[in-house]
C-alpha cells in the first residue's frame, strides 16, 4: 500500500499536467467548469474498471477481458430494458458480467492455466456474444426510461453528475475492502509471496475467484453507465478500454508482478490518463502521437515500479 508521501509525485503530475493543458489549450479552455465536470465524468468508467483491475493485478494476475463485458453488459442491460424494466435489466446486466467473472477466476484458479489466456479466450467469447444481440448493430435507450439515462448523464441537485457519484462510491467500497478487510490482507499476501501465503494457510483459489468475479462486476457497473453515457448499447464498443484500466493502475503506482499498490493511487492515475486524453485532443494533437504519449507514460510507469523494486 502506498504511503501519502509516495503518491505526492502523482498529485504534482496532476497539477503539471493540468498547467501544461492551460497554457497549450486555446483560450484556457481546459480548466473551465464545465470542461472539468466533463473531465469527470470521462474518467468515470475507466476508473471503475481499474479498480476491478486494480485487485486482479495486486495478486498476479490479468484481465483482459473486461472492455468486451462493458460492451455485452451495455447490450444485455438494454436488450433487457425494453422488455422487462429497469430493476431487471440492472440484474441481467451484473449477472451477465458475473458469470464471465466467476469463469475467469475458476479457470486460474483450478486449470492454472495463465490469466493471459484464459481472460484474452472470454474477452473473445463475450466481444462475439456482445455482436450476435441486433446484428452488430446499436441498441438505442427506450425515450422513457429517463432513470438509465439518468446513471450516465444525470445531475443530483442540478450540479453533481451522477456517473461521478458512482466512481466515489465504487471508489469507498473498493477502498474499504482491500484496505480494511481480510480480504484485502490476503490480497496483499498472495501477490507478495503466493507460496509463503499457500503455507500460511490463505485459501488462495477462493481469493482468486471472488478477485475475478468483482472486476468482471465493477466492469459491468462500468457497462451500465457507458450505455447511458452514449444513449444507446454499441455491440463494438469497450474496444482498448481494457489497455486504458490497466493504464491507470500502473501508472496508480501497483506493481505488475503484484503485491504492492492501493485504490487511492488507482483513482490519481484513472485522473492522470483521463487529463492526458482530454488535453491532448482539445490541444489538437493528432490520435497517433496519442499513443505515443500514453505508451512512454506506461513505459515510465513500469521502469519506475521495477527501479523501486530493485
Amino acid at each position: 500500500m502506498r504511503s501519502t508521501k509516495q503518491m505526492l509525485p502523482l498529485l504534482g503530475a496532476i497539477g503539471l499536467l493540468v498547467t501544461i493543458f492551460y497554457f497549450w489549450v486555446p483560450e484556457g479552455k481546459f480548466v473551465t467548469s464545465n470542461n472539468l465536470l466533463d473531465l469527470a465524468q470521462q474518467i468515470c468508467v475507466n476508473a471503475v474498471l481499474a479498480y476491478g483491475m486494480t485487485l486482479v493485478i495486486l495478486i498476479g494476475g490479468i484481465d483482459l477481458s473486461v472492455g468486451a463485458v462493458v460492451a455485452l453488459v451495455g447490450t444485455v442491460t438494454i436488450a433487457t430494458l425494453e422488455r422487462a424494466g429497469f430493476a431487471t435489466a440492472l440484474l441481467a446486466g451484473f449477472m451477465t458480467a458475473a458469470i464471465f467473472g466467476l469463469g475467469n477466476g475458476v479457470c486460474a484458479a483450478k486449470t492454472k492455466m495463465p490469466a493471459f489466456i484464459i481472460t484474452l479466450a472470454t474477452m473473445l467469447v463475450a466481444r462475439g456474444v456482445a455482436l450476435r444481440f441486433n446484428e452488430g448493430r446499436p441498441l438505442p435507450v427506450p425515450a422513457r426510461e429517463e432513470l438509465f439515462l439518468a446513471l450516465g448523464n444525470g445531475r443530483l441537485f442540478g450540479f453533481l453528475p451522477v456517473p461521478v457519484l458512482l466512481m466515489l462510491g465504487a471508489f469507498v467500497i473498493t477502498s474499504l475492502l482491500l484496505h480494511r478487510t481480510r480480504l484485502g490482507q490476503h490480497l496483499y499476501a498472495i501477490g507478495g509471496n503466493r507460496e509463503a501465503a499457500r503455507f500460511t494457510g490463505i485459501p488462495i483459489a477462493r481469493n482468486e475467484i471472488a478477485v475475478y468475479t468483482l472486476c468482471s462486476l465493477l466492469a459491468g457497473l462500468a457497462g451500465i453507465i457507458h450505455a447511458s453515457q452514449l444513449y444507446s448499447a454499441e455491440p463494438a464498443s469497450g474496444q482498448g478500454f481494457e489497455l486504458n484500466a490497466i493504464a491507470a493502475v500502473v501508472v496508480g503506482g501497483t506493481s505488475f508482478t503484484g503485491g504492492i499498490g492501493s485504490m487511492p493511487g488507482t483513482l490519481i492515475g484513472a485522473v492522470i490518463i483521463g487529463i492526458l486524453d482530454k488535453g491532448l485532443n482539445q490541444a489538437g494533437v493528432h490520435f497517433s502521437v496519442q499513443y505515443i504519449v500514453k505508451g512512454l507514460v506506461i513505459l515510465a510507469a513500469v521502469y519506475l515500479d521495477v527501479r523501486r523494486r530493485r
